[in-house]
């Protein structure tokens, strides 16, 4: 019944094509910005490691003023980034199955053989940091504790900088220069764009990952200064990179993977016992308020998904919904106008349920073409959002799943904009019309 049903439809939509056209334009208006809206929302609040959320913690310690919270609207929040030395301290002292400490810093890479040099966005860490976070490699490895211990020259390219530097071959044991230092390359990763930047959202949330990966030891033996956010909470007298290195100052960030509710609980002992200690030496001046986040607890923390983002996402809903309701009006008015055939077929022996159903075809054939429609207006709106917006172009691509979506928002926007009309049609009493054939 349904290729029947779907032969009517198709049939009657070519009798009113001027109508046919207005409703398909109509939903797919609102499909379109609707898709906009929520491929843009899809890509914010995704976690990008929710295989891994139950394992991963984001370490936060309370270690700002006494006088004044670090987040003023959310008082119980301790800062994001960890001191140089705490961070040190808790990864070479914590019980955990994994931990990772890290940074940002900036080299200017130099490719040789007459081609300009470039700046590079680095990330200095230790070696846990790869296989925590599920790192892809399209090429070797990351390196060990000992390149860790010893800080080794090696390095760990990304996709994109091995193809700037090597043209995208196997680069694995060739030497890349970076600030006038050579590095043996030990690995090239593969494809690997988490969004949002989970494991360093205080420095560009929705900013691609690093161009090249260096054990976290060489930024003290090499003094590399720092590329993201530094923050003090009083006056520090900084004369170098390793008075930074001794102050209060937080520019690192610390995570460990505990993977069963025990090892939680002893690390959360450890670094409350870690700052108790410290408060002794006269620091930590704050009440303990050590936290560790999963990771959507540290993306919701974060709020990488904004208030705005939300309420364009309700202003999108509601445009579909006034869409919706325009062509109430317009399928009330067409399936009324054909309610002479509608009558033929009652006398001719079809059901209410039938006549029903047949239009519901009908209304969905109409959501589904404007959902391909809706499709195409809302890779055009993300389009222009990518020339608005370059360095979000990640939030803006639409993946399969939003195609699917928005088809079936689609076709749920056509159902429900003939639910009245359609039975309204079948509840028509044919023998009024019949007796005007």
């Amino acid at each position: 019944m349904l290729g029947y049903y779907l032969r009517l439809a198709w049939l009657s939509l070519k009798r009113t094509p001027a109508i046919t056209l207005l409703m398909i334009g109509a939903i797919a208006l609102g499909i379109g910005a609707t898709t906009t809206t929520l491929t843009v929302y899809h890509r914010m609040s995704t976690n990008p490691i929710a295989q891994r959320n139950d394992v991963l913690r984001a370490v936060t310690l309370d270690n700002w003023s006494a006088d004044r919270p670090w987040d003023t609207d959310h008082p119980d929040n301790a800062p994001a980034e960890l001191t140089y030395r705490d961070a040190l301290a808790i990864a070479q002292g914590a019980p955990a199955s994994r931990l990772v400490v890290m940074r940002k810093t900036s080299l200017t890479a130099e490719p040789g053989a007459g081609r300009p040099p470039f700046l590079v966005v680095v990330r200095l860490a230790t070696h846990d940091f790869f296989p925590m976070f599920d790192v892809p490699f399209a090429y070797g490895a990351g390196w060990d504790g000992k390149a860790d211990r010893d800080g080794e020259p090696v390095a760990v390219l990304s996709k994109e900088t091995n193809g700037k530097l090597f043209g995208g071959e196997n680069s694995v044991g060739k030497i890349v220069r970076l600030d006038g230092r050579e590095y043996r390359v030990i690995g090239v990763l593969a494809d690997w764009q988490p969004t949002p930047k989970f494991y360093d959202l205080n420095n560009g949330e929705y900013d691609t990952p690093e161009d090249l990966f260096l054990p976290f030891a060489l930024g003290a033996t090499l003094e590399l200064q720092p590329a993201g956010n530094v923050n003090c909470w009083k006056p520090e007298t900084l004369a170098g990179l390793r008075d930074l290195f001794g102050s209060e100052c937080i520019w690192h960030q610390l995570w460990a993977e505990l993977r069963t509710p025990a090892e939680v609980e002893r690390f959360q002992s450890y670094i409350d016992g870690y700052v108790a200690e410290q408060k002794k030496l006269g620091r930590f001046p704050r009440r303990i308020n050590n936290r560790l986040y999963t990771v959507d607890e540290w993306l919701a923390r974060h709020e990488v998904v904004g208030r705005d983002s939300r309420v364009l996402l309700v202003v999108s809903f509601a445009f579909l919904a006034v869409c919706v309701l325009n062509v109430v009006g317009l399928l009330l008015s067409r399936f009324l106008g054909a309610a002479g055939a509608t009558a033929i077929r009652r006398a001719l022996g079809a059901s209410r349920g039938e006549i029903f159903r047949q239009h519901l075809v009908e209304v969905g054939l109409v959501g589904a073409l404007a959902g391909i429609g809706g499709l195409a207006l809302g890779a055009v709106g993300l389009t222009a959002l990518q020339q608005l917006y370059s360095s979000y172009d990640r939030l803006t691509q639409l993946d399969l799943s939003m195609t699917l979506a928005a088809i079936a928002l689609a076709v749920l926007a056509g159902l429900l904009a003939g639910l009245y009309p359609a039975w309204r049609i079948c509840r028509v009493q044919p023998a009024g019309y019949l007796k005007t054939q």
